[in-house]
């Protein structure tokens, strides 16, 4: 493996090595399958845009001002990718994560609600018996390593699954988890069909079995919605019951069942696995930095004094929410989004046409010399003033109308967890266990995040 896949001598947190050279079609299939972060060229942390043609003409845009046209001014004529639609509807449906047009316009109406200040913040006491949890198999883990990213998609998993669901046995959460993960890891990656532009109706191998294994689990959450319907809320509103009781204000429309469960899948992977990352990769670079992680131990053991942290703690603990921000930054569980054009236009002097395909590399993004100071070393008090952060020069939710529903029930999440864990552990790196950011559809960190958890 490359050096710069580990810590250096420069104290750089791992980074993969970007492109610095063209390559063809099959090649970049290869790359692609194996990590999709391959295939961003070194040129997009230096440049606003660079442009190419893959069996189709592609554009990599890195300047906020064209991505605020891309996201936001005329979000219409950016819809998402073919390839990612692709990719994901086996698995989430025409959910919020892949409608478009009105479709996605009402389905987003009837669900925002759900996602409100109030409804995230009366989840906090889920999130908080989680983090107690995991603080308390790290330790039992006694004077072993721990792999902290199985224990933090145990966690965020455990979260998603009780506010979707009350976890009140009706549906199978080890068969969910199970199926999803079976799909990300054998038919979540591009085909080369999908790199030729090939039409849809065309199978991608892999990915027929896996949509197979997905439709039983997609029975089970049905009936279990149907269940839920016909019994009525619990005495808290879990996310199920708030959606079956919402409806798009403008037309009165409510979700069918089978809107429902495609809705319900995307928060439950989004609702886990970005987080599940997000902690992650936090926990890994407060073991690489320890002066961050000694300060951040003390701000969280001075507002939570041997307690798990509460919803009520979160705006009281800046310096954590400064390190999950960094960790998105540096790592975001997004690495690239990839929109379609659907008409002509102009992006810092690109020549934009139909069909092309417009990508924005979140991950170079993030490290772009233009828009950071030091862009790959780790630092969290760059977003001490969050008001100095360029707007759409950080992205980790996205922005504009499709900004991500959940962020603040992500954030909530990730404050808690984080903060009752460092204000418990001393947490240092195993030699040579360094992880290796990889991305098929999120950035994951390959081999796991294995750290030493002393208690403190």
């Amino acid at each position: 493996m490359a050096k710069d896949a580990f810590t250096d001598d420069n104290r750089t947190p791992v980074r993969i090595p970007l492109a610095t050279e063209p390559v063809g079609i099959l090649k970049s299939w290869q790359m692609m399958r194996e990590n999709v972060l391959n295939i961003i060229p070194e040129q997009a942390t230096e440049e606003p845009v660079i442009s190419g043609k893959t069996a189709k003409r592609w554009h990599m845009v890195m300047d906020p001002g064209a991505i605020q046209q891309i996201l936001l001014d005329r979000v219409e004529d950016y819809p998402k990718s073919t390839v990612t639609k692709n990719l994901l509807r086996p698995a989430i449906g025409e959910s919020l994560f892949i409608a478009e047009g009105a479709h996605w316009r009402w389905q987003r109406r009837a669900s925002a609600p759900v996602f409100s200040h109030r409804n995230v913040a009366a989840l906090g006491p889920v999130m908080t018996a989680a983090a107690e949890r995991t603080a308390q198999r790290v330790a039992q883990a006694g004077p072993r390593a721990v792999n902290m990213l199985d224990e933090m998609i145990t966690a965020t998993f455990d979260v998603i699954a009780e506010v979707t669901f009350s976890d009140d046995g009706s549906f199978d959460r080890n068969a969910v988890h199970k199926a999803l993960e079976t799909y990300v890891n054998d038919a979540g990656r591009v085909s080369l069909l999908d790199v030729l532009g090939m039409p849809d109706w065309i199978p991608r191998p892999g990915r027929t079995t896996a949509s197979a294994e997905m439709a039983q689990m997609k029975q089970d959450a049905d009936a279990a919605i149907e269940a839920r319907a016909a019994r009525g809320p619990g005495d808290v509103p879990d996310l199920l019951d708030l959606l079956l009781a919402g409806q798009d204000p403008k037309s009165g429309r409510s979700m069918t069942t089978s809107e429902l469960r495609d809705n319900l899948l995307t928060f439950i992977v989004a609702g886990h696995e970005t987080t599940a990352l997000t902690l992650a990769w936090s926990f890994y670079l407060c073991a690489f930095d320890s002066r961050v992680q000694d300060k951040a131990r003390a701000e969280a053991q001075k507002v939570l004094q041997g307690r798990a942290a509460t919803t009520a703690d979160v705006e009281n603990l800046p310096y954590i929410r400064q390190i999950i921000d960094e960790a998105l930054r540096l790592y975001p569980p997004a690495g690239v989004v990839s929109r379609t054009a659907q008409k002509r236009d102009t992006l810092c002097g690109a020549d934009i046409q139909p069909d092309d395909t417009v990508m924005i590399p979140i991950y170079a993004l993030g490290r772009h010399k233009l828009l950071w100071d030091n862009p790959d070393q780790f630092d969290p008090d760059r977003f001490q003033n969050r008001k100095s952060i360029k707007r759409y020069a950080y992205l980790p939710f996205g922005d504009g109308p499709r900004i991500c529903i959940g962020a603040s029930f992500a954030v909530q999440e990730a404050v808690i967890i984080l903060a009752t864990l460092l204000s418990r552990f001393r947490f240092t790196p195993v030699k040579g266990r360094d992880p290796k950011p990889v991305m098929v559809i999120t950035l994951r960190p390959e081999g796991g995040v294995w750290l030493m958890a002393e208690p403190v």
